[in-house]
Parts: C-alpha cells; structure tokens; sequence
C-alpha cells in the first residue's frame, strides 16, 4: 500500500455510532417484518414459560414445605401420624403441569431458532447483494484510491464476521432480551420487594459492562482495521514475492509484517480482555442478588411472611434474571467486532456513486468523425486549485483510422482513454462519439462500442474457451474458433493436453505472458467492438513473441476504429495517425514518415528508443 493510500485509509476507519449501526442493521432485517414478529411471539412464549416455571416448582416446594410443617406441629401436639399430610395430588397436577410447559417450550424454541437462522442468512444475503451492486456504481475513482487488500478485507472477511454473528448470536440476542422483560414481569408479580432487590444486582452488572464495553469497541475496530492492513501487506508480498526475492527484501518485508502484526495484537488482545472481564462481573453482581435474596428470604420465611417456595423461586430468578446479561457478555467480543465490520461495510455503501443523470449536451449531427475530443481539459484532483493535466486537448478520430498515442511516462495516454471510456468524466470541453456528446449516452450503452486489451492480461480460472467466449456471451463454437485462429490461439492450444478445456489457474501461470496476451486479443476479436482500444499489449512479452501478436492485432484492427497505446514505437509504423503527447497536450501529430520528417519531439522519441535497442 503507498503511503498516500494508507494515508487515506486510517482516515477511514473512524468509529461511527454504535448505536446508529445497530439500528441500520435491524433496518436489513425488518424487511421480513412478519418473519421477526413470529420470531419474537415464539421466543416471548418460550421465555413467558421459562420464566413461569420456577414460581410453579416453587408452588410444589411450598406445598411440600407447607405438609411437613403440618406434620411436626401435629407429632408435637402429641398425635400419632402414618405419613406427614403432603397433598400428592396437587404435586402431581403441578407436574403435570410442568411436563406439557417443558414440551412445549422446547417446540417454540426450536421454531424460534430455525426462523431466526432464514432470516439471518437473507439478511446477509441482501447485504451481499448491496455491497455487490454498489461497487458495480462505484467510480473507478474509488477503486485507484483504495488499496485491493483493505476492500477484499471489507467484502470478504468483515461480511463473513457479519454472517456469522447474526446466524449464531441473533437467536441467543433475541431470546436474552424476551427473557429479560418476561422474567421481570413475573417477578414484580411474584413479590416486588425481593424483585428490588434483583433489579438492583442487574443494573450494578449492567454498570460494569457498559463501562469496560465502551472501552472494547475502540479496541475492536482498531483490530478490524489492522486485518485490512495486514491483508494489503501479505496481498503485496505474496504478489511481489518473485521481485522480493530478487532484491533480497525478504528481511525488510519479515519486519515490517511483524511491525503490523505487532500492532495488531496489542489492539487484539486489550479487545479481549476488556470483553473477556465482563463475564467475571456479572457473576459478581449474581453472586451479591444471591445473598441478598438469600439474607432477606431467609428472615422472611422464619416470620411467616414469605413461603418458602418463593424464596426457592427467587434464588432462580436471580440466575434467570441476570443470565441474559451474562449471554450479551457473552456476545459482546462477536457484537463488538460485528458492530466495527458493519461500519466498513456501510462505509463502503455509503460511497459516493458514479453519475448517472444524463446531461443534455448539445450534438453535432454533421460531424464526421467517430470521436471527438473538443478542448478537453482534466485532472485527478477535484480540488478546483488543483492544476490540471489536460488543458485544451483536441483530437479528431475517423472510422476505420488506426491512431497510435505515444509518448514519455505520464503524459496522459491512459488518461485519454480513461476519459474515452468514461472512468472518469472531464472538467472542460467535451468528448463527441458520432457528434454525440458521451456525457448524454449511458455508461453501459458506450461501453458497448468499445473493446480493450490491457498491457496486464486478465484471465478468470476457467477453461481457454470460456475466457475467449468471455466477450460474447451469445457466441457460437464456430466463432469462438474463428477469433481464436485470428488471434493465433489455436495452434498453440491445440498443442495443450486438454486442448481447448486447459483449466487457467487463478495467476494464468500454466500458460506464457504471450499466450495469456494472445487470448485477451482473441476474447476483444470476439466481442466485435466498433472501437478497439489496445492499451501497451505488447509491452511485457518478448521480441519474437510480439510478432504474433502485432499479426493477431492486425487481424482484431482491420476495417475498425483503433487506439492503440504503445511504448514500443516499432509496433505502431503503420498507424494512420500518430498522436504524441507529453504532460497532457498534444505535441505533434502525423504518420510515421511525416513526424520523422519534421525532426521533432517524436523524431527525438523514435531515436533515443533505437538508439539503446
């Protein structure tokens, strides 16, 4: 990652509001609003049961309680008993009871977890959706600023902690709020003085948590941050590795992996703890409800006050009442990194987007030519101050010409056909395709005219013949044949064991740089563009390589309009017009013969080249 982009990218990482994330997340899920309300009748139901449960156990301890006391005040009044007068019955009927509330607690759970499971996977679904469609708007801006690592962190990784949190810990969330409000409501009904005194354990553990839980979140997001950097890092040195080890940089690239690895730790590991204390907390604060409870039942029943079996009821009350609290402890190490991986993702949808309003730009419907461009002026910057690398460019572009843009490193070839293509728009002037202006066509509609070759070859991992067929996705075989012996593919794929199904690993290294060169050019002859754009195809392969290639772009460039970028002057002899710039204007133009001829800046170019090959 370059020091600017990593610049850029520690900007990104401020924390939003906690809160404010938590709540655009439900946003996601309430789209299945009736899918959540049932899942919350069914886990209300379930934790109503659950919290019933130890009051109606405790009604049996009472009643049992209740038998025994009769019984030792009537063996001390000197009667004679066979059995201490326990109503069996009414246990049996409190049995009973509890049996069928068990069953079907344990049906509503069950019910509760698997609809909570669909909704979990369509919401992560949707987002996948989203972000996915969001970088198909986003502008290639975006993706020039922001290093490859950090995005593949925010897509791949951060989604995945999303998935997972929602699929395994949205449940347990659900039913620990419910049970919560549920075991509340039974207990201020059961007696609300020993509830006081529940309540005031909770809100003491609650107290702890929140305070160490605000101190975790910001360690947390620092941890998600440090992934990302840490991908981009390995992403690089993986990549590079080869020119790693040429340079002998293997132990300046060891130390600065073990400089991030390092901070990453440090932010890992307070995370950790600060989440890992508060399950000890809210024990802590269960433990003081227990003997409260304990202290003030204990006097209550020795008065007659309390039954004993409320008491019974209560020491579980304690434990139900402040489980919930200890499960979102629990949660809080996934809810607290899920929280700082919805901030990367949302931070991703709340880009800024690729223009999409079409402006009504004035044509020209006499023009002749097929591109245009009119005093073009641009720059990178959209700082108005900034200065501009295109100032005043023109160019005229006829059917059927061949025109090669040459010039010395930064002198704006790809920026013209990153205009051309629309990556990005111009701040002056305009570009004309057949005398439209190509601020007034769709992106989608003018990519359709044009086809490139890229100096950087991309092939997907596939077979050969689905990455020619890759341009034209209602080819026939016969055409994907055609384009592959137009483009000299044929024959050396026809050499390969599997012919024409060679699987291409993911890095394409099955197969040379001129061969991969080869199928990028069969995959644009395929695509029948109108304009071809070839972008220093030939640049990265060797000489005689790049004779079977200048013979396959011949075959791609005849009867089209063509750009081609070149840095080897040798390959673009023939073109009909040569257009040489430096530093973003335009400083000759001509054929071959005539730029020679003038003894200018492409003369001095064309013999500077030669002169050291």
């Amino acid at each position: 990652m370059s020091k600017s982009n990593n610049v850029a990218y520690l900007r990104a990482q401020k924390a939003n509001d906690f809160w404010g994330t938590i709540r655009r997340l439900v946003r996601y899920m309430s789209t299945r609003f009736w899918a959540l309300l049932a899942t919350f009748i069914f886990a209300s139901s379930a934790a109503v049961l659950n919290a019933l449960s130890p009051h109606i156990v405790g009604k049996a301890t009472t009643v049992i309680y209740e038998g025994l006391k009769e019984g030792q005040a009537m063996k001390a009044a000197g009667q004679v008993i066979e059995r201490y007068p326990i109503d069996f019955e009414a246990i049996k009927h409190i049995g009973w009871i509890l049996f069928w509330m068990f069953i079907i607690r344990s049906i509503l759970r069950y019910l509760q977890g698997y609809i909570t499971g669909i909704v979990a996977q369509r919401t992560v679904y949707d987002l996948r959706k989203d972000l996915k469609e969001k970088m198909a708007r986003l502008p290639v801006e975006y993706f020039d600023t922001h290093s490859t690592g950090d995005i593949m962190s925010r897509a791949v990784n951060d989604m995945d902690q999303i998935a997972s949190t929602l699929q395994q810990s949205l449940a347990q969330f659900i039913i620990a709020i419910v049970m919560f409000i549920s075991v509340l409501a039974i207990m201020l009904w059961v007696d609300w003085r020993m509830s006081l005194i529940v309540i005031a354990s909770v809100l003491f553990s609650l107290f702890l948590i929140m305070n160490a839980a605000s101190r975790s979140q910001r360690q947390f997001i620092a941890q998600q941050r440090e992934i990302g950097s840490i991908n981009d890092s390995v992403e690089e040195i993986f990549s590079g590795h080869t020119v790693v080890r040429t340079n002998n940089r293997e132990k300046e690239e060891f130390e600065k992996f073990i400089k991030k690895n390092h901070t990453l730790y440090n932010a890992s590991w307070k995370a950790q703890f600060l989440s890992g204390i508060m399950m000890p907390l809210v024990n802590f604060s269960r433990d003081l409800g227990y003997f409260g409870i304990a202290l003030y039942g204990g006097f209550g029943v020795i008065q007659g006050t309390i039954p004993l079996g409320v008491v019974q009821a209560f020491m579980q009350y304690v434990n139900q009442f402040s489980q919930p609290v200890r499960q979102v402890a629990q949660l809080a190490n996934n809810i607290q990194v899920t929280v700082a991986a919805c901030e990367r993702v949302f931070e991703i949808l709340d880009e800024p987007e690729m223009e999409v309003t079409l402006k009504a730009e004035p044509s020209r419907p006499d023009a002749s030519s097929i591109i245009e461009f009119d005093n073009v002026q641009f720059g990178y910057d959209d700082n108005p101050d900034a200065e501009l690398l295109m100032t005043h460019f023109n160019l005229k572009v006829y059917p059927g010409q061949m025109v090669a843009i040459v010039g010395p490193t930064g002198a704006g070839k790809s920026t013209l056909i990153n205009l051309l293509e629309r990556f990005y728009d111009v701040k002056g002037g305009a570009i004309f395709y057949k005398g439209e202006d190509i601020r007034s066509i769709p992106r989608e509609q003018l990519r359709e005219k044009f086809s490139m070759v890229l100096q950087d070859t991309w092939l997907f991992n596939g077979t050969i013949w689905d990455n020619i067929a890759y341009g034209n996705e209602q080819a026939t075989e016969e055409e994907v044949l055609r384009a592959s012996k137009a483009a000299y593919v044929h024959d050396f794929v026809c050499r390969l064991p599997e012919g024409y199904r060679t699987i291409l690993n993911e890095e394409g290294t099955n197969i040379s740089q001129g061969q991969k060169q080869l199928i990028t050019i069969a995959r644009a002859f395929i695509a029948n563009p109108e304009i071809l754009i070839l972008d220093e195809a030939t640049s990265s392969v060797d000489t005689r390589t790049e004779v079977h290639i200048q013979k396959a772009m011949k075959n791609v460039l005849k009867g089209r309009t063509s750009f081609v970028v070149a840095h080897r002057l040798s390959t673009i002899r023939d073109a009909d017009l040569i257009v040489v710039m430096n530093n973003g204007d335009v400083m000759e133009t001509g054929n071959h013969e005539q730029l020679m001829a003038q003894q200018g800046f492409y003369a001095s170019l064309y013999q500077a080249q030669f002169a050291t090959t």
